[in-house]
């Protein structure tokens, strides 16, 4: 189902807004470029997004929205919108795939969510996109899809596009992708080849209209209306994840993690249904019934785990990698969205205070500076959780069930400490990343590290501030 809504909450404005207002290219509209769009502009800054999708819907499915993605679209002001095309969620059911048995749930920490200023939501990914172009369209970006850029000048800031015509800009930043035109450019430069990504399984994913689903009493639970929970089941060589969708929980996101059954296609191309029903005929009768009832075709993607891209940043130092043209996520997992969100919040952040154009290269840099430590770690993280969640039959595995259990058993949430075990050391690690505030640590960097820049540059920073005085030398005045 499409859902588009016009943004009716007031965009707020940056805290800060630039002195020098530049021209951003940014190449690809999905969460990435649009989310660059959005926050750059909230600070004084003009963009163009060059997309070449026509749907922003195209290859839609569902999104898990953690608290660290939904705090800066809420700090952005979007925050009545949002809660239009989303559904609130009160916590995670973990079971085993094979049996159908539960292993307990866990609500959503009240004083962890509190820390982390945000909330735990489903959403459609076509939505989220919507919602940003919407956004982006009302601070004044502009954008242009269906228009297909084929090659890219970082030395004369300019694009060519599939019509012949040339774009420029003062900055391109790109958001194209793991196989978008910009990524093959920073590539080039390092003069290697680049490693192809490993693959240990594939994903099916599909979305189901709820009232088919509530048509079978056995599945009619997964829509529950006070807990909206996630459900996770655990698996061998593969795991299962379903959740509530869209306005009124209107379908349900049914994603399936199994090995590389050599189904896999590119996102927006259908699959095979005999795949998602091959790849859950040794699961749950639930899991099965769930696989047949969808009435579109799945997509089924590779989860690749690429090589780390050692520069962002073009020796131009005009150009510049987010999103997964920079740090390429593993399909379907939780922290995709957000790691792109947080690159635009981040972006914007560090020129919200350039005053001058020779410091565009060092502000590009602080951003892979800043951005490149998080999102491996994250990354990390999350390949260590789909390989946590499909551990094969093993002592480990056993080890991990049981524990859910004995929690399960007593009537608490099984990742909390109980009075004989530690927290789950894989909460631990998602709780640090609920509560990392990306806008936060850009803020620490300035007054770190931009700051003693400045002060390097003879600017008078006495005051902890530089003075917005605006100097507009130097600086294109491009035209589209």
């Amino acid at each position: 189902m499409t859902v588009s809504v016009r943004p009716t909450s007031r965009i707020l404005p940056a805290p800060k807004i630039a002195a020098l207002s530049i021209h951003f290219l940014v190449i690809g509209g999905g969460i990435a470029g649009l989310s660059c769009a959005v926050a750059l502009a909230r600070v004084g800054h003009t963009v163009t997004v060059l997309e070449r999708q026509m749907d922003l819907h195209e290859g839609s499915c569902g999104s898990r929205v953690a608290p660290n993605l939904s705090k800066i679209l809420y700090h952005w002001g979007l925050e009545e919108d949002v809660r239009k095309i989303a559904v609130k969620s009160g916590g995670i059911e973990l079971g085993i795939s094979s049996t159908g048995e539960s292993l307990g749930v866990h609500h959503w920490d009240d004083e962890m969510l509190r820390e982390a200023r945000g909330e735990f939501l489903f959403m459609n990914y076509g939505d989220i996109r919507q919602l940003l172009h919407d956004a982006a369209i009302s601070l004044g970006v502009k954008i242009r899809l269906g228009t297909e850029v084929t090659s890219i000048d970082p030395d004369k800031r300019r694009a060519k596009l599939a019509n012949g015509e040339v774009v420029m800009g003062d900055v391109i930043v790109g958001a194209d992708g793991v196989n978008g035109v910009t990524r093959q450019l920073v590539l080039e430069q390092e003069a290697v080849e680049e490693e192809p990504p490993t693959q240990r399984y594939n994903v099916y994913t599909t979305r189901i209209p709820r009232n088919i689903v509530e048509q079978d009493p056995e599945l009619a639970p997964l829509f529950d209306e006070e807990f909206k929970r996630l459900f996770v089941s655990y698996g061998s060589g593969g795991c299962v994840i379903a959740f509530p969708v869209g306005p009124d929980m209107q379908e349900l996101a049914f994603e399936v993690y199994t090995g590389n059954d050599g189904n896999a296609r590119e996102w927006g191309e259908e699959a095979s249904a005999k795949g998602l029903a091959a790849a859950c005929a040794g699961l749950s009768p639930r899991m099965q019934k769930l696989a047949k009832l969808s009435p579109q075709a799945p997509q089924c993607v590779a989860v690749l785990e690429y090589a780390e891209l050692e520069d962002w940043v073009h020796d131009s130092g005009r150009l510049l990698l987010v999103g997964d043209a920079a740090h390429p996520m593993p399909a379907g997992c939780i922290h995709d969205d957000a790691m792109a969100l947080e690159d635009g919040a981040v972006l914007a952040k560090l020129f919200s205070h350039i005053r001058t154009e020779d410091q565009i290269p060092n502000l590009l840099y602080a951003f892979q500076d800043l951005r490149q430590p998080h999102v491996k770690t994250v990354l990390a993280q999350e390949i260590r959780d789909i390989d946590f969640m499909s551990l094969p039959d093993c002592e480990m595995q056993q080890g991990r069930d049981d524990s859910l259990r004995t929690k399960r058993d007593a009537g608490i949430d099984v990742m909390a400490p109980s009075s004989t075990e530690e927290e789950m050391p894989q909460w631990a690690e998602v709780k640090f990343v609920f509560c990392y505030d990306a806008e936060d640590d850009a803020d620490n960097w300035w007054m770190e590290w931009g700051l003693l820049r400045e002060r390097a540059r003879g600017t008078d920073v006495a005051l902890g501030f530089v003075e917005p005085v605006a100097i507009r030398q130097g600086v294109s005045k491009t035209t589209l």
